[in-house]
């Protein structure tokens, strides 16, 4: 009796050249190297990179749809100089779906699942109790994008994505706000219960809330004579960022 042939596994897709270039030119202008409103000079770039101009063309074509770059016909493509009008009108739609992104979660989580996000909670409380500004923010996107991928829903992720590379390009900056990194602490304290208690209402709630005050931080930082397209290095100095008197409400007054 002949043995059936074991299935294949897939073969993994084969990055296209675009796309590697692409996350190349998209860490740029993450480090600031492209700032936001510079031209992008096209055949410095390709020979920065070895490659011909055609890769280079895709990739700021993908970027364009991502929104990070805009293509003027005729005079090329610039890096995306966003408005405090254009994020306050980006935040509350993110609010709706990181909060929609809670909500599934919270429905979706078994014990191992929760047990990586109270690990995720516990790494954003070692950098709060530092006063580092840096690793704060990094273990909040790990954090953000964790919930989202828990959700398990791919619609949600594909829309949550975009917006997400967008709002990046002001990777953390309302956490220089006096206070605010203590009040995100807070309203991440609030989360995590409410994961524990898988309480998909509450859950979504918060996660809106949070993100709403994201959106008045990243406001009054500006306010207070900070760049809004600027670099902007996140201080990893203890203490850099505690402050006393935090500018929101408490965030179980907020959603009650």
């Amino acid at each position: 009796m002949s043995t059936p042939p074991s299935p294949r596994s897939p073969r993994p897709r084969k990055v296209a050249m675009y796309e590697d270039v692409a996350e190349r030119v998209r860490q740029k202008i993450y480090d600031h190297e492209l700032a936001p409103g510079d031209w992008i000079d096209e055949p410095a770039l390709a020979a920065e990179f070895g490659i011909s101009r055609t890769p280079l063309r895709e990739c700021l074509k993908l970027l364009a749809a991502e929104g990070l770059v805009q293509i003027d016909p005729g005079r090329g493509a610039s890096v995306t100089k966003l408005t405090l009008e254009d994020l306050n009108e980006l935040f509350p739609v993110m609010a709706m779906l990181e909060g929609r992104c809670a909500f599934e979660c919270a429905r979706k989580l078994d014990a191992e699942r929760l047990r990586t996000l109270e690990t995720l909670h516990e790494a954003l409380e070692t950098a709060a109790a530092a006063g580092d500004v840096a690793a704060y923010y990094a273990s909040n996107y790990v954090f953000h994008r964790t919930v989202q991928d828990f959700a398990g829903n791919p619609w949600l992720t594909r829309v949550t994505n975009d917006l997400r590379r967008i709002l990046k390009m002001h990777r953390g900056r309302q956490l220089l706000l006096p206070g605010r990194l203590q009040e995100s602490l807070s309203e991440h304290r609030a989360l995590i219960e409410c994961f524990r208690g898988h309480d998909a209402g509450r859950a979504e709630r918060v996660m809106n809330q949070h993100l709403l005050h994201q959106r008045v931080a990243l406001v009054r930082y500006i306010e207070s004579g900070g760049s809004l397209n600027g670099p902007a290095r996140l201080p990893d100095t203890p203490g850099a960022a505690s402050a006393p008197n935090p500018p929101y409400p408490n965030p179980q007054d907020a959603i009650a």
